[in-house]
């Protein structure tokens, strides 16, 4: 039998004693956090996509809302204390997170960036995001989350 990959985001839980439910779908082939929601059979409303942006003044914050949702840079930019943020560049993810695009998840990356979760979050007993992977989602309750990550749950998304 082949042994299940585990990715870092796996680990970090793993390492924090933090229940999880792991989920492959490598074999959907799907691609927008959308069509990974149907592959799963979850309600896209508790499936989270997480977002790098970057402020003028350099500052880098992660963002994660549900997949069928936007973020509002306004309303983030403020919640962050910034004038304003765009979103980071797809070139640059890797090199500033460790992740790629499609892969990113607000666990585990090289360096922790302020991290806000749309308050839509506490909606739902836990939450699904990237694995770390292309292929892969972790299902987390937002209690368990705060033993590995420091976030806030703010409005963030465009109505």
């Amino acid at each position: 039998m082949k042994k299940e990959e585990k990715t870092n985001v796996m680990r970090v839980l793993d390492s924090k004693k933090v229940k999880y439910k792991k989920y492959n779908y490598l074999s959907t082939g799907a691609v927008s956090g959308t069509e990974v929601a149907q592959a799963l059979g979850e309600n896209p409303d508790m499936v989270f996509k997480t977002l790098v942006t970057v402020s003028k003044s350099k500052n880098y914050y992660v963002f994660m809302v549900p997949v069928e949702k936007e973020l509002d840079l306004k309303k983030a930019a403020g919640v962050v204390g910034e004038k304003k943020i765009e979103m980071l560049k797809s070139k640059d993810l890797l090199p500033l997170t460790g992740y790629v695009h499609g892969g990113c998840s607000p666990i585990g990356m090289k360096k922790f960036f302020k991290t806000t979760i749309d308050k839509s979050a506490e909606c739902f007993e836990t939450i699904m995001f990237s694995g770390g992977k292309i292929g892969y989602q972790v299902e987390v309750a937002l209690e368990d989350l705060k033993k590995v990550i420091q976030f806030e749950l703010k409005d963030i998304t465009i109505k």
